[in-house]
């Protein structure tokens, strides 16, 4: 009984240095696996490029103006269609006129009554026969009437509403036969030859362009609400005298060309401005990964062994990060491969010149 229990232990040890003997050939197995395996590393670009910046914008007229009743009365008639181009002085409107003729006709009786008075009062003056003051209360009165016919002429005027400049109707305010009262509005006119986008720029960047100011940042692109980018470059031409103190921020504005009409006031969309950057650090997106919205690349320090660093981005074009901080020139970072290495875990790797990795990439950044 006892030679048998010895046996069973004895298979017991057996088992165990067996299963001990395995694991060991396993891990060794797998070290000498990971040291085989060889990893991609490069080191950030350094050279002067141009990064795009996008802003949201929104567009408007070079002209939008409300067209409004001047005087009061009935809408007799409308000239124009909703969304019609039309042509500076062409007439828009016409409200009900019948009684402002009727004020002409009598203004005009009364000028020309008074008139007659003027003309007999002279004649008698000529001939000393009134005196001086008489016929110059007289010529008074007679100016007085005629400026009454001036009057009742400009409000007659007004119930022909003609457009100020050329450009394209709104919808309408007000429908035929309605009463209008002075300043009631009867829909807004647009004048889209020519568009000023208005898009708001942090202060930090505000100095940036003040202290470049070259053409590379003065001319702009805008990408349209359909991710399409507006066929005309524009310029930007103004830029607001005061900062918002809530957000930090100035509005420019841009002036962009509209020969076609494709734009209308009231749009949205992106300026793309393209700003020079000196000695920029350039590493691939591919050499990233993001943790609760932080960007961060593994680093190879000088035991090859990698490190997970926070770098801060200045600037993103396709494929590629412009690093603001977190990384130097002579870093080493790793390129590919980011899953499947740990933290401190020590490696073998290839290095690969980064402007020949930058080189490989589609991006239009030279």
């Amino acid at each position: 009984m006892l030679l048998k229990i010895h046996i069973q232990r004895l298979h017991i040890l057996i088992g165990i240095c067996a299963l001990l003997s395995n694991v060991g050939c396993s891990t060794k197995a797998e070290e000498q696996k990971e040291e085989e395996v060889r990893y991609l590393v490069t080191s950030p670009l350094q050279k002067d490029t141009l990064a795009t910046k996008d802003y949201v914008c929104q567009v408007h007229s070079i002209q939008h103006i409300e067209i409004r009743a001047l005087e009061k009365g009935y809408l007799q008639k409308i000239f124009v269609d909703e969304g019609q181009y039309v042509k500076k002085g062409q007439l828009m409107f016409q409200i009900m006129p019948v009684v402002y003729n009727a004020e002409l006709q009598k203004s005009q009786a009364e000028a020309n009554y008074v008139g007659i008075e003027y003309q007999n009062t002279k004649r008698l003056a000529d001939s000393n026969i009134v005196s001086k003051n008489e016929l110059a209360l007289a010529k008074a009165k007679f100016d007085k009437a005629n400026a009454e016919v001036s009057l009742a002429k400009t409000h007659l005027q007004f119930t022909e509403i003609r457009a100020p400049f050329s450009g394209i109707m709104d919808h309408f305010q007000v429908r035929l036969g309605s009463l209008v009262d002075e300043g009631d509005l009867l829909t807004t006119l647009s004048d889209n030859s020519k568009m000023w986008v208005y898009f708001n720029v942090p202060e930090a960047e505000y100095l940036d362009f003040k202290t470049h100011h070259d053409d590379n940042m003065k001319h702009v692109n805008l990408v349209m609400a359909n991710n399409e980018l507006f066929d005309h470059p524009g310029e930007v031409q103004t830029i607001e005298a005061d900062f918002n103190n809530e957000t930090g921020n100035i509005a420019f504005r841009a002036t962009f060309p509209n020969p076609k009409g494709l734009l209308r006031h009231g749009e949205t969309g992106n300026v793309r401005m393209t700003v020079p950057l000196k000695n920029a650090l350039i590493i691939p997106q591919k050499a990233t990964y993001e943790v609760l919205e932080k960007k961060y690349v593994y680093v190879v320090d000088k035991d090859n062994k990698i490190r997970s660093r926070e770098v801060a981005i200045a600037a993103e074009m396709p494929h590629i990060f412009v690093i603001k901080s977190g990384l130097k020139k002579d870093d080493k970072i790793l390129l590919e491969g980011l899953r499947q290495v740990r933290e401190n875990q020590k490696i073998q790797y290839k290095f690969e010149q980064p402007d020949a990795v930058i080189s490989h990439l589609s991006l239009y950044a030279e």
